[in-house]
């Protein structure tokens, strides 16, 4: 049995297309699809089939995709023992994260790990909820977030680690009529013009709760993925939004005067960042290194807002 063949296998199962698993592992797709016919050889039994104008995974291809997952977990296992044998973990991990999350995660990480032999290389990614879990394939940590559970949608089979769970709150102008309460409920917000995120991305979650609360249509004007955008045009305007409370400064200086966030009453807003890994990876003792520090940063920031509430 050649581990190479289950290895691709897996691949195509994780990447969903012959063209995909060739852009990632750097062939032509007419050279994995030669592997392919190599592998149905070997093991007698057809493992791809026509999809459209693709190829699926037929039932024994997914058996034998399962047996690559877990021979790579088994092989990671035995590489990081053999590394805590050597001395500390080393080398490069790979770190994809929505930028939000990043910001109070990756400073205090970057400086804890300056003096270990683990080089970061990071990467900004601003997707929407379902689409993190296929950065795992090729990252070593992907950094996500979700309104309804620790697991974001569509990282099923993944390894998933909690970082933090954060406060989302409404963002107004200093100036705006619900500036002067201290916390803002549905009923307050329904008459408001809102500036969203596209929709499928997390904090629009919570307007749609909003809007099964009240039973009002919200008003949505704009529809932007940048925070400081968002920061912006709020401090600035009559709109109002959702923005995260760790990294989201409580008074932005614009020329319109400030900005200020409010807790949102009677509804669960608040989002949980997670580490979201392959199995395999998580074996790596870098990995798991690295991991350790953003668990404790993410903790620390969590309890830091917790107190100062």
């Amino acid at each position: 049995m050649d581990i190479r063949h289950l290895e691709l296998l897996r691949e195509l199962a994780e990447r969903g297309s012959v063209t995909a698993v060739a852009r990632a592992t750097y062939r032509t797709p007419s050279a994995v699809s030669q592997q392919l016919k190599t592998a149905q050889r070997e093991f007698g039994a057809e493992l791809v089939e026509p999809s459209g104008r693709g190829l699926r995974l037929t039932e024994a291809g997914r058996v034998l995709a399962e047996g690559g997952a877990t021979v790579a977990t088994a092989v990671e296992r035995a590489r990081a023992h053999w590394d805590a044998f050597r001395g500390e973990p080393a080398g490069t991990v790979a770190v994809a994260a929505l930028p939000s999350a990043a910001t109070f995660l990756f400073p205090e990480v970057m400086r804890e790990l300056a003096d270990t032999a683990i080089t970061l290389r990071c990467a900004d990614v601003d997707l929407a909820e379902t689409e993190f879990a296929d950065l795992a394939a090729d990252h070593d940590i992907v950094i996500a977030h979700s309104l309804t559970s620790v697991r974001p949608a569509g990282a099923e089979g993944l390894t998933v680690r909690p970082l933090a769970r954060e406060p989302l709150d409404i963002a107004m102008a200093a100036d705006h009529p619900l500036a002067d309460r201290a916390s803002v409920s549905p009923a307050d917000l329904v008459d408001c013009e809102w500036i969203g995120v596209p929709v499928g991305y997390p904090f629009d979650t919570v307007l749609r709760m909003i809007e099964q609360a009240t039973g009002r249509e919200l008003r949505v004007v704009q529809r932007l993925v940048d925070n400081r955008l968002i920061e912006a045009l709020v401090a600035s305007g009559d709109q109002i939004a959702v923005l995260p409370r760790f990294t989201t400064p409580p008074t932005a200086a614009t020329s319109g005067g400030g900005m200020v966030l409010r807790a949102l009453t009677g509804l669960p807003s608040a989002r949980h960042v997670s580490a979201v890994l392959r199995p395999d990876k998580a074996e790596r003792l870098a990995v798991q290194r690295v991991l350790r520090s953003f668990e404790r940063v993410g903790a620390e920031v969590e309890d830091r807002f917790r107190h100062h509430a």
